[in-house]
């Protein structure tokens, strides 16, 4: 497994998404039902931004707001940082490490097609490692 493509295969491309004008206690509710760490944030169908759970630590508890009373684009990120399918792992993670974000949107021609934690990426390339090696004790021992 090298490229996204091939991950997310394996993992399945199912998103997990709230609309831009949602209130923070429904973000919140997504997140803790499916137990994952950001959502991709919408505005109708385009990709508006991404909201994790630093957003609202420190965007909501730090500065005193309710999660009832604001918008999920008062705490979002704007700025996402997002990927192809057909970028490798390594490159991916490089990237992930350098813009210190830990989910990767993917988009291809525009189109959110999945998203990818760090996790992903790293279980990813020890699961090829481990695959390397194995391979390499075969070869040797046959």
């Amino acid at each position: 497994m090298n490229t996204i493509q091939e991950l997310l295969s394996n993992k399945g491309s199912e998103i997990f998404s709230v609309q831009i004008d949602a209130p923070v206690i429904e973000a919140l509710r997504l997140l803790a039902e499916k137990r994952i760490g950001a959502l991709i944030v919408m505005e109708g169908e385009k990709l508006a931004g991404i909201l994790s759970e630093r957003d609202y630590a420190r965007k909501v508890i730090l500065e005193g707001r309710t999660s009832s009373d604001t918008k999920v684009k008062e705490i979002m990120t704007s700025h996402v940082v997002c990927a192809r399918p057909d970028q490798e792992i390594e490159e991916c993670l490089a990237i992930m490490s350098e813009k210190r974000v830990r989910h990767l949107p993917i988009l291809e021609a525009k189109q959110l097609v999945g998203m990818v934690s760090i996790g992903d990426l790293v279980k990813a390339i020890i699961a090829e490692q481990k695959f390397q090696i194995e391979q390499m004790e075969h070869y040797i021992s046959g």
